[in-house]
């Protein structure tokens, strides 16, 4: 007999249609979910030490995420991050109180005022299946940027930067491993002697070809995928597909952010041989989304 599906209650509030988004690191997720945390009847995290804690898990050793357990862990982990509590928000990272504009521990919204929740932790993009699991009528948001443009971000921030320590590569790590972009053990050594822009490079890689592996395989009322360039060069026409898809109104205030990096960035930012070596090693995903012309 097929058990009916789990209902998750967070604040008396029943969890449906939960939203997800992902891409690779420094390609707009935590744009985007600034605009949803701005948006009517929205609750999202960002980057909540239960969350990470357990996408960091799933994403170094995948076999994690196939056990009996994996579902609860994941679903108990967002439970705790969309708790609503008088100082929820001192234990949300810095990106996240910002974007509520949280000044003290919060709360940075009502339960009153929530019906619809969201988290745009990093790198969930390896803990979809879990995540479909967790929540079958969750819907994901992916975002694909210029691999060099997120390349030039990933070097600028330290906390992407920290994943390149031979100490992460620990025997908790298992192989292929598609959050390090590494495919079989016997790369390590090659892994090991790049560049960081390499690294991130691989990163990248490893991730638009998960995010086109999704677009394959999930139905299209559950996965939209959208262009950073669109999001920030073209705000109203992003917006509408956002808010067609998750049918509800979303806000568009913080994509004109002066402050938010325009495309071509990393014109400015990498050096020439981090953009040869970046060209080089995601030539071909780079070239297939058209952010490279084919020869």
């Amino acid at each position: 007999m097929r058990l009916p599906p789990h209902i998750l209650v967070v604040n008396g509030i029943k969890v449906r249609r939960p939203v997800f988004l992902l891409g690779a690191p420094h390609s707009g997720t935590d744009l985007l979910a600034r605009a949803l945390k701005r948006s009517p009847g929205f609750h999202v995290t960002m980057g909540r030490a239960s969350v990470a804690h357990v996408v960091y898990a799933f994403a170094r050793k995948p076999s994690l995420a196939a056990t009996s357990g994996a579902v609860r862990v994941m679903r108990d982990a967002l439970a705790e991050s969309w708790q609503v509590l008088p100082r929820s928000c001192g234990q949300c990272a810095e990106p996240c109180r910002e974007a509520g504009g949280v000044i003290g521990t919060g709360p940075c919204v009502s339960t009153g005022d929530v019906n619809r929740f969201g988290d745009g932790s990093p790198d969930l993009l390896y803990s979809v299946p879990v995540l479909l699991q967790a929540f079958p009528d969750a819907r994901f948001v992916q975002l694909i940027r210029d691999g060099r443009d997120a390349v030039a971000g990933m070097l600028a921030d330290p906390a992407c930067l920290a994943w390149f320590k031979p100490a992460m590569l620990t025997g908790q790590t298992e192989f292929p491993n598609a959050f390090f972009g590494v495919s079989k053990d016997e790369h390590l050594d090659r892994w090991r002697d790049m560049p960081d822009a390499g690294k991130s490079a691989l990163r990248w890689r490893s991730a638009v070809r998960v995010s086109a592996e999704l677009r394959r395989t999930l139905p299209e009322e559950q996965l939209l995928t959208l262009r950073y360039e669109d999001l920030v060069l073209r705000p109203p026409q992003s917006v509408a597909t956002l808010t067609e898809f998750l049918e509800t109104r979303v806000s568009k205030v913080v994509l004109y952010d002066p402050g938010v990096p325009k495309p071509g960035a990393h014109t400015s930012r990498l050096g020439r041989d981090d953009v040869k070596l970046v060209e080089k090693v995601a030539r071909e995903e780079l070239k297939r989304l058209g952010y490279l012309k084919k020869r």
